[in-house]
């Protein structure tokens, strides 16, 4: 899920979480079990699917109900993991490219999409090494569910703005903090559910919407008024919502 390496060697930002990468490296093995570990990515990735699908498909034009409403489109996934959100977004028709500093979880990714059938363009390593080579260079980025996991939120928030092309979209998704994001997010979701295991998120690393909107406005994009996502416990279904108590994405977009 994560962006930096853990390795000492690697380490090119202030962002770099070597505790994080070691948590995340233990579970790089359960990506594609909806059942295991990444059971809340499972059931939450058809919500955020058809969020950025629809987003996209307003911003660029696009019919949404096309059979590749993507088509043509570079998307980039920056914490990939192994790959939940790459797949949908190249089986709607997009280009894709998933970078992810946790080999294990490349690994994992690019085995995944050969047993598909999709061609996915995997690479391990960091964000700040493609920035010196292919800044601007997506129509889309994606950092879902990542930025609660690095130590300078706002530096790691503007190196992924760097990639994003004039006229292009980023999303970002993270959880809120509040009392009640711990008590579900944490509590529940850790101690009670054990959805995830302990430990996964720590409380002072979750960020406000307002302080993710100026984070995204410093780094020179126009972010959208923050939209909540929303999991039904009875259903297991999650909706997009006003409420963004707990989990919430923000929408981007870079000046042409």
């Amino acid at each position: 899920m994560k962006n930096y390496s853990a390795n000492p060697n690697h380490v090119e930002s202030v962002s770099v979480d070597p505790a994080e990468m070691a948590h995340f490296e233990k579970m790089a093995e359960d990506w594609w079990d909806p059942t295991g570990k990444f059971k809340p990515l499972h059931i939450m990735n058809g919500c955020r699917t058809r969020f950025i699908k629809e987003d996209i498909c307003a911003h660029f034009s696009r019919d949404p109900d096309a059979l590749e409403p993507l088509k043509g489109l570079r998307i980039l996934d920056i914490g990939c993991g192994g790959g939940l959100l790459c797949e949908p977004m190249a089986r709607l028709g997009a280009t894709v490219t998933g970078i992810d500093a946790l080999e294990k979880n490349v690994k994992t990714a690019k085995t995944h999409a050969e047993q598909s059938g999709l061609e996915i363009d995997y690479r391990y390593g960091s964000i700040e090494k493609m920035t010196k080579t292919e800044a601007q260079a997506f129509d889309v980025v994606l950092n879902m569910e990542v930025i609660e996991h690095v130590n300078d939120p706002a530096g790691f928030m503007k190196t992924c703005a760097q990639m994003v092309r004039p006229g292009g979209l980023l999303f970002c998704s993270t959880i809120n903090r509040t009392a009640k994001a711990f008590t579900l997010a944490i509590f529940g979701a850790e101690y009670v559910m054990r959805w995830l295991p302990k430990g996964t998120h720590q409380y002072a690393k979750f960020l406000k919407p307002a302080e993710l909107v100026r984070m995204l406005k410093d780094a020179g994009l126009e972010p959208e008024t923050p939209q909540g996502m929303v999991l039904n416990p009875l259903t297991s279904v999650w909706k997009i919502s006003d409420d963004t108590g707990v989990n919430y994405v923000v929408k981007a977009a870079k000046a042409p």
